[in-house]
């Protein structure tokens, strides 16, 4: 007998199904009292593991080396943390006609989180982009959103989301950013432990996030928070969600072009800069809102699915542009070394 593999071609995402299997597990048997607790304090534990796995990957040398092609990187940033922002508030206007404000504060803190490593590099390297600076984009802009995606929330949703509070920036502090320098202090040590078994602890960064929402929509579900939510209004986040990659997409591209990036680094600019972290958003989704976690990070599952999606066309398309149009002047061409 054939050993049963996953299929190759899936129009899904095998981890999104993963996710939206745990959704329907909480929407059918929701963590209650004691169960809610211990299922709250592993998540708490989880998300603070998956933070120390982080600082443990990133490795300080190429983090330093990337500096060197700071525009890119800079530019990178900026697609991040201001460009996705002031986007993320412009959608307020579809408020309440195409969104319902709870969703809009969903797709809002969206718009404030890193941007993705192991997507941006894949979809890069198929695209024959310039990889060393995909990885360098993709970790500096992990390593910044730790910081700067609590004052951006602090900044623009307030108090005004229910479970988010000074007290929160605290909260980052000590389950986020701690765990996070302490692997980045011992990564001499363990290092090499991390690099061998990356299969394994992806296993572990995986399972933690399903515990995440697990935790997040059980608490929306004993919280009444779906009551909520209607079709017509899912309907409507997606085509937000459409527009706001769409825009982005063509920004990061033709911004890029207008910046005189060459090829390479315009891919790079276009994959790492129009781009959300579902990895780095639910944790951190999870301490800032708590009991409205569930309603926070729907829109961030939706979006990371979408831009998977449409972002491996994009690639495909781009791997096969003739070589002769992939050379661009090399006067207007900036250092792909990193």
């Amino acid at each position: 007998m054939k050993r049963l593999q996953w299929p190759r071609r899936m129009p899904v995402d095998p981890y999104i199904l993963l996710l939206l299997g745990t959704v329907g597990l909480a929407a059918l048997f929701p963590a209650r009292g004691t169960a809610a607790d211990v299922a709250s304090g592993a998540s708490t534990a989880a998300i603070a593991f998956l933070f120390f796995l982080y600082g443990a990957r990133l490795s300080t040398r190429e983090a330093l080396d990337g500096l060197t092609h700071w525009r890119l990187h800079t530019t990178v940033l900026v697609c991040t943390f201001v460009v996705f922002p002031l986007l993320g508030l412009a959608a307020r206007g579809l408020v309440p006609v195409l969104l319902a404000q709870p969703l809009y504060q969903g797709l809002l803190f969206l718009t404030l989180v890193p941007s993705t490593v192991q997507s941006s590099i894949a979809f890069t390297s198929i695209a024959r982009g310039n990889v060393p600076a995909a990885i360098c984009a993709g970790s500096f802009s992990s390593l910044v959103g730790i910081v700067v995606t609590p004052l951006l929330a602090a900044a623009l949703l307030g108090s005004g989301t229910g479970g988010f509070s000074a007290d929160s920036l605290v909260e980052i502090v000590l389950q986020l950013l701690v765990p996070f320098v302490a692997g980045q202090l011992l990564r001499r040590w363990i290092g090499p432990f991390v690099a061998r078994h990356k299969k394994v602890l992806g296993l572990v960064d995986r399972g933690s996030i399903l515990l995440v929402v697990y935790t997040a929509f059980s608490e929306g579900m004993v919280q009444g928070i779906w009551h909520q939510v209607s079709p017509l209004r899912l309907g409507g986040l997606l085509v937000a969600e459409a527009l706001l990659l769409t825009v982005m997409l063509a920004l990061t591209w033709y911004g890029g072009k207008a910046l005189r990036f060459g090829r390479e680094d315009r891919i790079t600019l276009q994959f790492a800069g129009s781009k959300k972290s579902l990895a780095a958003g639910l944790p951190m989704a999870s301490v800032l809102f708590g009991a409205h976690a569930s309603l926070a990070v729907l829109p961030l599952m939706l979006f990371h699915q979408m831009q998977l999606m449409v972002c491996a066309v994009i690639a495909k398309r781009r791997a096969r542009d003739p070589l002769e149009e992939s050379r661009t002047d090399p006067a207007q061409q900036t250092s792909a070394a990193v």
